[in-house]
């Protein structure tokens, strides 16, 4: 399925041509129009529509939120659009890519279509914007939170070699627990810790975060596991160094099992935010 986004100027392909080739991204230049205006729309949003939608939808909370807050806010709130995007382009790509859904092993590790290509450039251009707003504010987010970024980003130009775009496209939808896991941090801010509003979202959150992370995560990862492996043992059909490949791996094996403990720590928070009061008074009243 070709890219159905406008064609790339033939400038600014030139212009990204070199260094597509000295890092061996073959697709990059295809798809550097897509990257470089999500980046400038995110940070429109972080900048503009955050402030200006939120002071409107929040006006007791947002205007009076200390700066790291707010900050925090503002990147909560470029998540909740960008997930809903990148969400609902990868749920349709996978659905009407025909070509995709035909391919073999072989294909699944080197293919490559423009469909996929196109969602792989706006979420490039998402994980762009967060490793720059992780630097510019470090003090807020922490340094995990820069090293997540920087390798979120790292892990989705390799598709652009092209390298297991197919499955790219498929640990997109990771972020189906995204809008969730952003309702709840914002109820707790605006004072409805607690509330039957955060329950029901806790328990979609939980429910979302296991299906998408857990069992469809680990499903294709063990399916990427088989081809990639197939590919090593298979001369000439790997087309990235050994070593890449088995980082790529390990890389989504640590992502996989980061998601198992942070599932745990949230089943946690979530249940933190019901715990009867009356509970801790009771403990107190013993311990006295």
């Amino acid at each position: 399925m070709r890219d159905p986004f406008f064609s790339p100027p033939s400038s600014l392909v030139k212009a990204t041509e070199p260094v597509a080739r000295s890092l061996a991204l073959q697709t990059l230049p295809f798809h550097v129009h897509e990257i470089l205006p999500a980046f400038c729309f995110y940070e429109f949003v972080n900048r503009v529509v955050s402030p200006y939608v939120s002071a409107r939808l929040a006006p007791k909370t947002y205007p009076h939120l200390s700066r790291k807050t707010k900050v925090n806010w503002n990147v909560h709130f470029v998540s909740m659009v960008q997930s809903c995007f990148i969400n609902t382009l990868a749920l349709w790509v996978i659905y009407m890519d025909k070509e995709r859904s035909q391919m073999d092993w072989k294909e699944r590790v080197w293919g490559y279509t423009g469909a996929g290509g196109m969602v792989q450039g706006f979420a490039a251009g998402y994980f762009g914007w967060d490793l720059w707003a992780s630097i510019k504010d470090v003090d807020v987010h922490g340094w995990g939170a820069l090293f997540h970024a920087f390798s979120a980003l790292a892990v989705s130009t390799m598709g652009f070699r092209p390298f297991v775009n197919y499955y790219g496209l498929n640990f997109i939808l990771y972020e189906l627990s995204t809008p969730f896991l952003n309702i709840h941090w914002w109820l707790d801010k605006v004072g409805m810790t607690g509330s039957t509003t955060q329950l029901v979202n806790g328990i979609a959150l939980l429910t979302s975060f296991a299906g998408s992370r857990l069992v469809w995560g680990s499903y294709q990862n063990f399916r990427m596991y088989k081809d990639i492996w197939r590919a090593i043992q298979t001369p000439g059909e790997l087309p990235v160094p050994t070593w890449l490949a088995m980082g790529y791996l390990l890389s989504t094996t640590a992502l996989s099992f980061l998601n198992f403990y942070w599932f745990g720590k949230m089943i946690q928070a979530v249940a933190k935010r019901f715990e009867s009061p009356s509970d801790g008074g009771g403990e107190k009243k013993k311990k006295m």
